[in-house]
């Protein structure tokens, strides 16, 4: 009976110290996973001013009434987010631009830029309740900036620079606009390659 009970205990240990191998290996190799599958911010597309490059400067008609301006050296660092009423992901990130325009109000403005039938904006922008942001239909603006993908966002800094750009489709992706600004490089995929 005790040399039963020996062996099973024996075993046991020798099952514990395996699975504890097994936890340390499998651990490991979600860091390394993790690594490989860093968040990577906006997704840059290389067409349109580059960034580090003075922004193009544009004065357009906000659907709202009044002015837009685009780029110049204005003291403050200007977020500019090309959406469409059609495009859902643009949707789903309004409250998201709400919520950064409330918490990031002392250092920044956001715009948000389209182009197409201004009855159609008007009622998206009746309907999302966006008269909290200058709105500004212009192919020019778009064509300028090469946009051929949405959602796009542009970050112009307070000296009138682009500081970061690209196709954004959550949260952190245009909260790494604001990071690679910070980090003083182009997008988050730069400062991830320059660490590696």
């Amino acid at each position: 009976m005790n040399e039963a009970l020996l062996v099973s205990n024996v075993f046991l240990w020798g099952v514990v110290l395996a699975l504890v191998v097994v936890v340390l290996a499998l651990a490991r190799q979600i860091g390394i996973l993790y690594e490989r599958v860093a968040p990577m911010g906006a997704l840059m597309m290389d067409q349109g001013p580059k960034v580090g490059e003075v922004a193009p400067a544009f004065t357009l008609d906000s659907l709202g009434g009044g002015k837009l301006s685009v780029g110049g050296n204005t003291g403050r660092s200007q977020l500019l987010f090309f959406l469409s009423p059609t495009c859902p992901v643009c949707k789903k990130l309004l409250p998201v631009l709400k919520s950064i325009q409330g918490a990031e109000k002392g250092w920044l403005d956001v715009a948000l830029a389209s182009d197409g039938d201004l009855p159609e904006h008007a009622e998206f922008y009746r309907k999302a309740d966006l008269k909290s942001f200058p709105y500004a239909l212009s192919t020019d603006l778009g064509m300028t900036y090469r946009i051929a993908k949405l959602p796009y966002a542009v970050l112009i800094g307070e000296d009138g620079r682009i500081r970061g750009k690209g196709l954004v489709n959550s949260r952190e992706q245009l909260e790494s606009l604001f990071a690679a600004k910070e980090a003083g490089v182009a997008s988050i995929q730069e400062f991830i390659d320059q660490r590696a």
